[in-house]
């Protein structure tokens, strides 16, 4: 029987907390397939601009030329005909359609990495990376150190008190913490704290009322 060799695509996830090399690792695939000559186009979404505002940027400064999106929906038009690898970071700031426009271009024959954050704050699923976990082809997932203990670390602790689920930052707002130092609520008890302070102060300066 005689086998047809034909175009096929596929889909890469890398995901992992914050601080595990995520960036890092989409970079140097794509990096690798631009030192084979193959046509590579990356994005990444507009809200991220911590590095730069039109590349890709590691924690440890690594950079590659992307353009920014506001949506995955974007991708397909902005996608040339010649492009072999498709490489999109950040991907837990775009929806589910995100899904859909990587299972498009993987059945285009297109190579599609994407990188991203597998849960929030919480410790929550964030998605749309469970959804592309469960179509792609290829899946790596890092750890971080946990600041705390040196243990592997799977979650992003926040350390400031915003409750929002989407909060841009970096050291400042995040660190890695292994599931045993890894606390959920750690905002609220942040926020907490600041109103208790805020408090305190504003009745420290109150002026004494004299008869």
């Amino acid at each position: 029987m005689n086998v047809m060799k034909t175009k096929m695509g596929w889909i890469e996830v890398v995901c992992g907390s914050m601080f595990s090399g995520k960036t890092e690792e989409l970079i140097r695939r794509l990096r690798r397939a631009q030192i084979a000559k193959l046509k590579v186009q990356v994005f990444k979404p507009t809200i991220d601009s911590r590095y730069s505002a039109d590349h890709i940027a590691s924690h440890n400064s690594q950079k590659l030329l992307a353009k920014a999106i506001r949506s995955a929906q974007e991708i397909l038009n902005l996608v040339e005909k010649d492009t072999q690898v498709v490489g999109v970071d950040e991907a837990q700031f775009f929806n589910q359609d995100l899904v859909t426009v990587c299972q498009t271009l993987a059945d285009r024959g297109i190579r599609v990495i994407v990188a991203g954050l597998d849960q929030d704050y919480r410790g929550v699923p964030f998605e749309p990376i469970p959804q592309l976990l469960a179509v792609a082809e290829y899946i790596t997932k890092n750890n971080a150190i946990c600041v705390v203990c040196g243990n592997p670390a799977s979650r992003s602790q926040r350390i400031v008190a915003e409750g929002d689920r989407v909060v841009v930052g970096a050291q400042e707002a995040y660190e890695a913490r292994c599931r045993l130092c890894f606390d959920a609520k750690l905002h609220e008890k942040i926020k907490q704290k600041e109103e208790k302070h805020a408090k305190s102060k504003t009745t420290h300066r109150q002026p004494e009322v004299r008869a």
